[in-house]
């Protein structure tokens, strides 16, 4: 088997190429929202972050996680997102240059809330606790 057939591209987020087709995807899809290409209401009123998009090995479907400023109406958001997604497919296909345009799906972006979990975690009276017994110790 050729060598660049055994890499593990698992481990690392994917190929060389589904990273900078993922990147490319996601500037196209935040250039879209910025500039309020998909004229729907319930998108007009929110300023939506493009923090990561995800590529699947053949490069046909793209995962696109999103997250509306302050956290709010995400779900109102990602409601708007799905209603648009052929207009917006469309858009992705007019500025990446790919043999086929992905499928997309929306996402909202889970990792804001998961830092603020941990942060509240790492504020608690036993872990600051133990923190200090640590560093009295050395």
């Amino acid at each position: 088997m050729p060598r660049h057939h055994q890499r593990g591209s698992t481990a690392s987020g994917g190929s060389q190429r589904q990273l900078r087709v993922a990147e490319t995807v996601r500037h196209a899809v935040a250039d879209i929202l910025s500039q309020g290409s998909a004229h729907d209401p319930d998108l007009e009123g929110h300023i939506i972050t493009v923090p990561e998009v995800r590529m699947s090995p053949d490069l046909k479907l793209a995962t696109i996680y999103i997250m509306p400023l302050g956290g709010r109406d995400t779900e109102i958001v990602l409601a708007a997102l799905e209603r648009n997604k052929k207009f917006l497919r469309g858009e992705i296909a007019h500025r990446i240059n790919l043999k086929f345009a992905p499928d997309i799906r929306f996402r909202a972006d889970e990792r804001f809330d998961e830092a603020e979990r941990i942060e509240k975690l790492l504020r608690t009276p036993a872990v600051q606790r133990d923190l200090n017994s640590d560093s009295e110790e050395s």
